[in-house]
């Protein structure tokens, strides 16, 4: 497999902040989705190619070993010693045929293809992810990934999920406050390790459509409520949808047209600070009455007089 340039998959730079990624990942992803490229099988190889450059990226200990390591970043402390061998092997054949070499640093009977093979289980031809079969090392299991798709309500509440991986049922409860785009990860559950190697990790991204009512901003939420014109000028009551269900809101006497107000707690719960909420903001439209009688025109008349 080709190396993969997993800063040019997400299109930022190596100075990238956290928040850098994060933003351009979650901007391509919601671009590459399946859901929204159903027949489009190079959009799904990108959303497949963007996962997995945020796999690592995003994690600061994966990064620095990318950062360092490049392609060889999962394998990068073993690839450093083969690099060291190797070095060293070819600083003693050039001591050896100059005449000041008069043994081996692998021992007798012991070359640098011999320490290759009992290293990556495999001769020659530089180092790839390809050996980790044929290695008589211990390496860890190859990483799984999935995605979660889940409502805007369901994402405000705790609660459990049962995953069906590798033929195993996986019981995972998923903490109120999830975001799209986010990523989990449950340590062991991707495929076994090799020659008794760690088992690879299990990646969730959640997915989460846009809700028909509730607008999500960080933590806070943000609804339009239509409203009369007779109600935006005497005030009364309207009906709101919240995340908790249907409430009366009271309506201001002259509440213009756009005007903005805040309901505090009625937002998103912060992830992981139980007891913790965003605001809600109600932005009211005023709806002008249509096919007005002759009566009601002279009335606005007069009104427009006074």
């Amino acid at each position: 497999m080709a190396f993969i340039d997993y800063y040019k998959t997400l299109g930022v730079n190596k100075n990238a902040t956290q928040d850098d990624i994060k933003k351009a990942y979650r901007k391509l992803a919601r671009k590459m989705h399946p859901d929204l490229n159903p027949d489009d099988k190079e959009a799904h190889h990108k959303f497949q190619e963007l996962n997995e450059a945020n796999e690592v990226l995003s994690d600061p200990e994966k990064r620095a070993k990318y950062d360092k390591y490049g392609e060889h970043w999962k394998n990068g402390e073993e690839y450093e010693k083969y690099e060291q061998a190797r070095q060293q092997q070819q600083n003693s054949q050039r001591a050896y045929s100059s005449g000041g070499f008069s043994g081996s640093d692998f021992g007798e009977g012991e070359d640098f293809s011999d320490f290759f093979q009992s290293m990556f289980g495999g001769g020659g031809g530089g180092f790839s992810s390809s050996s980790r079969g044929r290695s008589s090392g211990k390496f860890k299991g190859q990483d799984l990934h999935a995605e979660l798709q889940l409502s805007l309500h369901e994402a405000a509440e705790t609660h459990q999920r049962t995953l069906d991986i590798n033929n195993k049922k996986v019981r995972i409860t998923i903490p109120a406050g999830v975001y799209d785009g986010q990523q989990i990860k449950l340590k062991g559950y991707g495929t076994e390790g090799h020659n008794g190697g760690p088992n690879g990790d299990l990646y969730i991204t959640f997915i989460i459509p846009e809700d028909a009512h509730l607008k999500r901003s960080g933590d806070d939420l943000k609804t339009t409520v239509k409203i009369d014109m007779y109600t935006a000028l005497l005030g009364g009551d309207v009906e709101l949808k919240t995340l908790s269900g249907s409430v009366k809101l009271k309506v201001k006497p002259e509440t213009a047209n756009a005007s903005t107000v805040r309901l505090k707690g009625k937002g998103f719960p912060v992830y992981k600070k139980e007891g913790q909420s965003g605001d809600l903001y109600v932005t009211f439209n005023v709806q002008l009455p249509k096919n007005l009688s002759e009566k009601q025109k002279e009335l606005l008349k007069e009104m427009q007089k006074s």
